[in-house]
């Protein structure tokens, strides 16, 4: 039997760009250029690894977001996922962790699975809470922010490197896991994939699709909500201290003014 890999992945605002929030404090993302967030695409490469390994497996990219998300789901395809799934409906807008988890494992049980797997976090919200989340509705085990991780005789297993020591983890399938970027360098997509990628099947669920309610979504069914921000101040000079023999005194009363020290 096929082993069924289903990867999360995220249409994210490039960090490198000049990110600002919307009037109702949602990230304008009509305002700066998208991509596969760059901690997904390690739940890929791990994903196509596995699937390397295994006598038969099929690998799904699933996605929530607007129609530019799917650039995120052509890389994932042109790095050698099979198929990709796209959920898309504006009563999405506002989604928080917790509505994007219920989406998610709905498109998921719809979609069949045997393993789940994620990024770490995403590199915009970078909360690290979603995989959790899922695993939850899922009813499954969750085996997370794993260095390694590989699936053998229907179990998976992991290294979870912490600061003072390492855990060997391992859960029966069904089961969701998350990888950190430790996990090993993803691969770049080919020519030869990239091309591949225009011919293999994007699917495309709205909310109805997955029997959920509008309210259950958005920004009127979130848990959390952005009350007010403000943008960063803008950079101004430093302060230049001239050591004519008062030099240290100076640095001192700099940092203690700032409470640093």
């Amino acid at each position: 039997m096929s082993l069924r890999i289903v990867v999360t992945v995220k249409y994210v605002p490039d960090a490198t760009g000049d990110r600002h929030f919307a009037d109702d404090l949602t990230v304008d993302r009509d305002d700066v250029d998208g991509l596969l967030s760059e901690l997904d695409e390690y739940a890929v490469e791990q994903a196509l690894q596995i699937a390397e390994n295994a006598d038969d497996a099929e690998i799904t990219v699933l996605t929530i977001g607007p129609e530019d998300a799917k650039d995120a789901l052509r890389k994932a395809l042109s790095m050698g996922a099979d198929k990709a799934i796209h959920v898309e409906d504006d009563d999405l807008h506002g989604t928080d962790a917790i509505g994007t988890s219920l989406v998610l494992a709905k498109a998921i049980e719809k979609a069949g699975y045997d393993l789940v797997i994620s990024g770490m976090a995403s590199t915009d919200g970078t909360m690290g809470v979603v995989p959790a989340l899922v695993a939850e509705r899922l009813g499954v085990p969750q085996v997370t922010l794993l260095s390694e991780v590989s699936v053998e005789d229907g179990t998976v297993k992991g290294r979870r490197d912490g600061d003072t020591a390492s855990e060997q983890l391992q859960a029966s399938l069904p089961a969701v896991v998350s990888v950190t970027d430790q996990s090993g360098e993803a691969r770049y997509p080919s020519f030869k994939g990239i091309m591949a990628a225009k011919k293999k099947p994007v699917t495309s669920w709205d909310l109805e699709d997955l029997d959920i309610e509008a309210g259950e979504v958005g920004l009127e069914g979130a848990y959390t909500a952005v009350d007010s921000a403000a943008e960063r101040p803008a950079r101004t000079a430093g302060t230049i201290v001239k050591d004519e023999g008062e030099g240290g005194k100076q640095l001192a009363a700099f940092l203690a003014e700032r409470k640093f020290i």
